[in-house]
């Protein structure tokens, strides 16, 4: 696949952000809360997001997070931007929740877990998502922030890849993931709008303890990446923030769709 630049892809987001303002809150609203189930999987392309017991000790959001607007919004861009056959039923994305235990976390490629500082993964969910890693599938744990939720992260994540067999990595920037479509040549920290509005244009939500931002990853024997871990930033805030404010937009959204588009390339792919 021709590698882009990000450049173009600011005017490609642009070209839509006039009507996006008004599209999103048509395609806004709370799309419920059923797991997905046999006969929702059409084969194409569907965001998978994971749904988690929240842990009593976790910081954070929550599953929910940027939920439904940013699986929404990147299924529309994906299909925009890429060649993937992404599924539409009744003419709006159709992305799904999955458990991390669930017989359908299996047609997803790619599922995306947001918030891992307030994850707990425990009981059937161990087995079940090692299974679904070892046999393929991709993990993408995005917008932690600082030490403790970090930690919190690793030690759920301990349970189904033990540290002993599966060592965490910094993901290098000339790395595949970072090449798949958009050449993305620095890690993106990408804060939530209502912190970025509030703080004048900050980027750490944390201060000093989530200052930088890191692309981790876990990779099987073949190195492959089963595991891919953004830190001290919220990618899927940039997409599902594309309409709100123009500032913010042109600020992150390009470089925001940019990675995820290659991460999601990259785990069709992989």
């Amino acid at each position: 696949m021709r590698t882009a630049r990000i450049a173009p892809l600011v005017l490609v987001l642009t070209s839509a952000l006039a009507v996006g303002v008004e599209a999103q809150f048509g395609r806004g609203g709370f799309f419920g809360t059923r797991v997905a189930s046999e006969r929702d999987y059409d084969g194409r392309f569907h965001y998978c997001r994971v749904v988690y017991q929240p842990a009593f000790d976790g910081t954070g959001g929550n599953w929910t997070t940027d939920y439904p607007r940013a699986d929404a919004n990147m299924s529309i861009r994906l299909s925009e931007l890429t060649k993937v056959d992404v599924s539409f039923r009744s003419g709006q994305p159709n992305h799904l929740l999955v458990r991390p235990s669930g017989d359908e976390l299996f047609q997803c490629p790619l599922v995306i877990l947001s918030a891992p500082g307030r994850a707990l993964i425990d009981g059937p969910d161990i087995p079940g998502l090692r299974e679904y890693l070892l046999k393929g599938g991709m993990l993408w744990a995005d917008d932690s922030w600082g030490t403790y939720q970090w930690l919190h992260w690793v030690e759920q994540l301990r349970k189904v890849l033990p540290a002993s067999e599966y060592p965490i990595f910094d993901v290098p920037l000339d790395h595949p993931l970072f090449h798949t479509q958009f050449t993305v040549t620095e890690i993106p920290q990408i804060p939530n709008i209502g912190f970025w509005l509030r703080s004048g244009g900050g980027t750490s939500e944390q201060g000093s303890d989530s200052a930088e931002p890191y692309v981790r990853g876990i990779a099987d024997d073949r190195g492959r990446l089963m595991v891919l871990m953004t830190h001290n930033t919220d990618i899927q805030d940039s997409w599902e923030r594309e309409g709100d404010d123009p500032s913010y937009f042109y600020a992150f959204s390009p470089r925001g769709y940019a990675f995820g588009i290659n991460a999601i390339l990259y785990a069709l792919t992989h």
